[in-house]
């Protein structure tokens, strides 16, 4: 299936029901099993990977296929081997690719028994869950926090609690404080001190959670308001006193005459001006994902940039440098990596690409959609291939477009 984006609105006025926030959604997910929490999870997110991972969770199974959804095999990695029993949990071809091993050799050194199926350091993995007894463990903190999360998920239930010293720096950091904000939502004490995480052991309270609308998503509209030579849109349950790192974003977008105003409702974007920066650089340290988000916009708006912090982007749901790179490429824009973790443009085109309807391959990467589809609004139709990737996180990202007056037109191949 393919979608041709276009659009020829220059003004955008809505309001949108932005997605729930799957990050919080899937933190939310393990601690209720963690403390077996009878209250309910108010706006649960109905993205692709939450309802994986609540699947999993509430299966009678002992083998879980999660497709896509890194955060599900990092989170159920983690738990499984506490749970007594025998688990297996595989995933999709590119799951297979992403690696596991340096979360399974921690929880190895906490007493877990974990087999590869197939390739050492790769899922598919086999669990034998058991108890396991806390240390302090040291972990390279440049590595995917998810690994880092889903280790202090389990900390207070597991003997003595658990230490994790993160050596060097620290990426996504955002989303660690997420987890541990989370965490003492539920009742649990810790410490954060430099480099040292420690969680004791202790219990959960259980208690009712309602999730908060999704930044990540909510970057998308930033993006077309952007865009936008004019225009309002309110996303509804969105919070600028959020607990996602994502609501950075929003200081972000005033580079580009986007103002964000509190309403009770949810958070107004406002154009206030066509304004855009001379050159753009941004440290993506902290968040990764916006990464796709603003690369988009920059060659939109013909804004040279240099990213840097973007060293985790090459283990995502795609390799995102490669494929900002070869994408961007359709509409003229020649990308570099001037060194590991670094993304900039020059902001030259090439002619050679003008005139020309390029086909946006995915990756099976919701955000490439995502971000790729606002472009049209800066001009430039565009083919998405495989447009439903986007169920993984935004689901409705599609019918939302059409309620601001993009045309999708489904293109069956």
């Amino acid at each position: 299936m393919k979608y041709i984006v276009s659009t020829q609105n220059k003004t955008v006025n809505g309001n949108i029901d932005l997605p729930a926030s799957k990050s919080i959604s899937n933190r939310v997910l393990i601690i209720n099993a963690l403390c077996y929490n009878p209250y309910p999870v108010h706006n649960l997110s109905d993205s692709d990977d939450t309802c994986v991972l609540k699947k999993a969770l509430f299966s009678n199974q002992n083998k879980f296929d999660i497709g896509h959804a890194g955060t599900a095999m990092r989170f159920l990695t983690a738990f499984l081997s506490k749970i007594v029993g025998e688990w297996e949990v595989t995933g999709s071809q590119r799951m297979k690719q992403r690696p596991i091993g340096i979360l399974a050799d921690a929880l190895t050194q906490l007493g877990a028994k974990i087999e590869y199926l197939e390739k050492d350091g790769f899922p598919p993995i086999k669990i034998y869950g058991s108890h396991l007894k806390g240390k302090t463990l040291e972990l390279d903190g440049s590595i995917s926090s998810q690994y880092i999360s889903a280790l202090l998920m389990i900390a207070p239930t597991i003997e003595n609690g658990l230490t994790l010293k993160l050596k060097g720096e620290v990426t996504s950091q955002s989303y660690i404080d997420l987890t541990l904000k989370l965490m003492a939502r539920f009742g649990i004490q810790y410490n954060w001190n430099k480099n040292i995480i420690h969680v004791p052991e202790q219990n959960y309270l259980p208690g009712e959670f309602t999730v908060e609308a999704d930044w990540s998503g909510a970057s998308y509209w930033y993006q077309i308001v952007a865009l936008a030579e004019k225009g309002e849109v309110l996303l509804k349950n969105l919070q600028l006193d959020s607990l996602q790192g994502d609501v950075t974003i929003a200081g972000w977008f005033e580079q580009f005459g986007v103002k964000s105003e509190q309403k009770k409702d949810g958070v107004l974007l406002i154009k206030t001006e066509n304004i855009k920066p001379e050159k753009l650089t941004l440290d993506f340290l902290e968040n990764p994902d916006m990464a796709q988000t603003f690369a988009c916009l920059c060659v939109a708006q013909k804004v040279p940039f240099h990213f840097s912090g973007l060293k985790t982007l090459k283990i995502k749901e795609t390799d995102r440098i490669f494929a900002l790179q070869n994408e961007l490429a359709k509409f003229g824009a020649a990308l570099t990596e001037p060194s590991d973790g670094e993304l900039a443009w020059d902001g030259n085109f090439d002619s050679a690409a003008e005139g020309k309807i390029p086909l946006i391959k995915t990756y099976h990467d919701h955000r490439m959609a995502l971000a790729f589809a606002p472009l049209a609004l800066a001009g430039f139709k565009m083919e998405i291939d495989d447009p439903m990737v986007v169920t993984k996180s935004y689901p409705s990202f599609w019918e939302d477009l059409k309620k601001i007056g993009f045309q999708i037109e489904n293109m069956t191949s």
